[in-house]
């Protein structure tokens, strides 16, 4: 089976993202919502960018934000990658010249196929849990035996994942990648390196393990 890649989301501090960093994430996220517990600030954001090591890729999170405000976040943070989590179309994604990838919320009577059709630029699909007063972030499951195995897209499995679930997760849906904020937190928007370390190992099981939930680089 292909690597499972990993995307850590809601990074608020840079001593989280160098745990991501350090337990081999290929991707951290920045919250630019301004109603997410987890959003920070341009600063904070390019304090944070500015740490990550090279070939990790730093994304930028959204939810129908204003072309001119996402444009100031790209004139002051190197962003890799565009996350949408609103009801943005596929050309105000497409708009600021970077690959982008949309959140799909799983609501009970989606037409999940359909909903990837009418965004033909995008790079992935994230395949969250239905919230719709927080866009996400709110650390329950869906069903995964909704999402279909023969998607012809770069499935990326949100909502619910923590390090004693993420396992099961991955075998169920054979996603490309998997995506956790609060299922490694202390604290909303406060990582925890131990349990980064342990969603990392649950992720890469088959691997050789380098410790007992211990965090990567201690």
């Amino acid at each position: 089976m292909m690597r499972t890649r990993v995307k850590i989301c809601g990074i608020t501090r840079v001593e989280d993202a160098g745990s991501a960093v350090a337990c081999g994430a290929d991707a951290i996220g920045l919250v630019f919502y301004k109603d997410s517990p987890r959003r920070v600030t341009i600063d904070q954001a390019r304090r944070i960018a500015d740490f990550v090591a090279p070939f990790v890729t730093v994304v930028g999170l959204f939810v129908n934000e204003t072309p001119a405000a996402i444009g100031q976040v790209l004139e002051n943070v190197p962003l890799g990658l565009l996350q949408f989590h609103g009801q943005e179309t596929n050309d105000a994604c497409r708009q600021y010249g970077l690959p982008f990838i949309k959140s799909i919320a799983m609501q009970p009577d989606i037409l999940l196929a359909e909903r990837i059709g009418q965004y033909p630029d995008a790079r992935g699909f994230l395949l969250d849990t239905w919230q719709p007063q927080t866009h996400g972030g709110g650390g329950t499951a869906f069903d995964w035996q909704r999402v279909p195995r023969d998607l012809p897209v770069a499935v990326i499995l949100a909502g619910g994942l923590n390090p004693d679930n993420v396992q099961l997760a991955i075998r169920q849906v054979r996603p490309y990648a998997v995506d956790v904020s609060s299922g490694v937190e202390n604290a909303k928007g406060i990582k925890s390196a131990v349990k980064i370390s342990a969603f990392m190992k649950g992720v890469h099981s088959s691997e050789t393990e380098t410790g007992n939930g211990e965090p990567c680089g201690s």
